[in-house]
């Protein structure tokens, strides 16, 4: 679903619609759907959640920037500002009680946590269990800044400065397509290779929880 509204649909209306409905309510139509989809995750789960409001600042910030004619260098600026302020946020999470890494793979639905916990105790290695999260959190708060200068680099070769001398509607439609051009690179040029790093995490940190509680992996996933 977040593929789908945050990506695919914004893409596919930059591209196909433009030239019937107009670049302006093209692009209106585009932002509505990740700007509608991180609204109703924010209403569907009761409370505020850091990653929809990031992702409504991102929506926002493209809108803001279009609206206001700018583009170019600043367009290059605010792809890469937003995972770096994820990655801030991640990075964050590692000096306080509970990592990011731990609310994104010990999840109660699909992992015994409460064994996990147990075995912990059992073996006294709770504080070590704790600094292995919090490293495996900071190599997550890498992987966003390794996004973020991939995303300023890949910008600034898309977002060129357009040509003042074209219509505001001309304008409008070539900003239109470097935005669709900038989505559909950054799937295979930044995603690939984040997801990559992601695995790599989750091996280190498989790694880590049996080292200190002695249970595979087979043993923590719960069976459907």
């Amino acid at each position: 679903m977040n593929l789908v509204f945050n990506i695919v649909l914004p893409v596919l209306i930059l591209n196909k619609l433009s030239k019937f409905i107009g670049p302006f309510w093209a692009l209106i139509l585009a932002l509505a759907f990740p700007l509608g989809y991180g609204a109703y995750d924010l209403i569907k789960r009761k409370k505020a959640n850091a990653f929809s409001a990031l992702g409504l600042l991102n929506v926002l910030l493209t809108g803001g920037l279009a609206l206001l004619g700018l583009h170019g260098f600043w367009f290059a600026v605010k792809e890469a500002a937003f995972p770096a302020l994820v990655g801030l946020f991640v990075l964050g999470s590692a000096f306080t009680k509970r990592p990011f890494i731990e609310t994104l793979f010990l999840n109660p639905s699909i992992m015994k946590v409460d064994l996990l916990e147990d075995r912990l105790k059992e073996h006294g290695k709770q504080v070590e269990f704790h600094d292995h999260m919090r490293k495996a959190t900071i190599w997550l708060s890498l992987s966003f800044a390794f996004s973020a200068v991939c995303n300023f680099v890949l910008a600034r070769r898309i977002f060129i400065n357009i040509d003042s001398n074209l219509s505001s509607e001309a304008q409008s439609l070539v900003l239109n397509d470097q935005i669709a051009e900038m989505t559909t690179w950054s799937m295979a040029i930044i995603m690939v290779p984040s997801i990559i790093f992601l695995l790599g995490i989750f091996w280190y940190l498989m790694r880590g929880i049996k080292e200190f509680s002695g249970l595979s992996t087979e043993e923590l996933i719960k069976e459907s």
